[in-house]
């Protein structure tokens, strides 16, 4: 049998779980209290908890479902970065079912050191004792790009006919300190590659990529943000916008905050129409793609 360790942030499951979550983010550095207070407000105001478990949990199920309908054999885990089920937790319990061998799967298409390497090197501190093969980056995976294409005209059909070949379309990623850009980070580059690929599918329209949520920090952040972006195409002219977040699969606080509450807020400031899609969840498309990948790992491992 061959795992599949699927990995991504993780998230509060309550209110009460607000601060614990974030001494683990923050390397369990004291936290300011109104930090702590801002951050378990974003939460209640998207209904008091996180939902990446659960739709992680949804897209593992569905990476099993697809992995093993040809007749092999691969059990499909999930591990956290920063909360229950934690990725040490999970590799142990791996270990406990007699899984030697894994591939690991961060569920974020874009490589960086400071994201995905930072889940390698938890597999790496729980020094398991499984052989890992892992996936780095899947931006350019086909079945990711057809996907997040058809969600890309499904919400454009939300806009009024006659405006609708005219309606920008901002492609959203996690923003990231600025000096990952001295280590010569594929992020950005990655980034604006998908960008392209998705654009290729789409066809000719205004569009521009942006990042957003970045942290509370002194140090200065990947940009531009994307409501600097809206503000621009806004003094152009523009009063119709299409958010599309390339670099995140599935809704969590950066989705259900920063682009549904606090961008929502700034189009009605701006008197804009501003809608996003649908995020891919688990789209069958992207599974699929992402079920080949995973297949072609552990190939490329020796172990099929």
């Amino acid at each position: 049998m061959i795992g599949l360790l699927v990995m991504a942030y993780g998230g509060p499951d309550n209110l009460e779980e607000v601060e614990p979550y974030l001494m683990d983010v923050r390397g369990y550095r004291a936290t300011a209290p109104e930090i702590v207070h801002e951050v378990r407000e974003r939460y209640r105001e998207i209904g008091g908890r996180s939902p990446i478990l659960e739709k992680t949990q949804a897209q593992a199920d569905a990476l099993q479902s697809a992995l093993n309908q040809h007749g092999q054999n691969f059990k499909v885990f999930v591990g956290m970065r920063h909360w229950h089920p934690f990725i040490q937790n999970t590799l142990a319990d791996m270990r406990a079912q007699g899984i030697e061998r894994t591939v690991a799967l961060v569920m974020a298409p874009h490589y960086s050191r400071m994201s995905i390497q930072a889940y390698f090197k938890k597999i790496e501190e729980a020094n398991s004792g499984m052989q890992v093969a892992r996936i780095h980056d899947w931006h350019l995976l086909p079945e990711y790009l057809d996907a997040l294409a058809g969600h890309v005209r499904s919400a454009l059909e939300r806009f009024p006919e006659s405006v609708r070949a005219e309606v920008p379309v901002i492609l959203t990623a996690h923003s990231l300190p600025e000096r990952i850009l001295e280590w010569g980070d594929p992020y950005p580059l990655q980034l604006l590659a998908t960008t392209d690929a998705l654009m290729e599918r789409i066809g000719p329209r205004p569009h521009e990529f942006a990042y957003q949520s970045a942290a509370i920090s002194t140090e200065p952040w990947l940009g531009p943000d994307a409501s600097k972006v809206m503000v621009r195409y806004a003094a152009e002219g523009s009063r119709h916008m299409l958010i599309c977040p390339i670099g995140f699969v599935c809704e969590h606080v950066e989705i259900l905050y920063d682009i549904d509450i606090v961008y929502q807020k700034l189009a009605k400031e701006l008197g804009v129409q501003l809608e996003r899609i649908d995020m891919l969840n688990a789209e069958p498309e992207m599974i699929r793609g992402l079920a080949g990948l995973v297949r072609q790992t552990a190939q490329e491992a020796g172990w099929l």
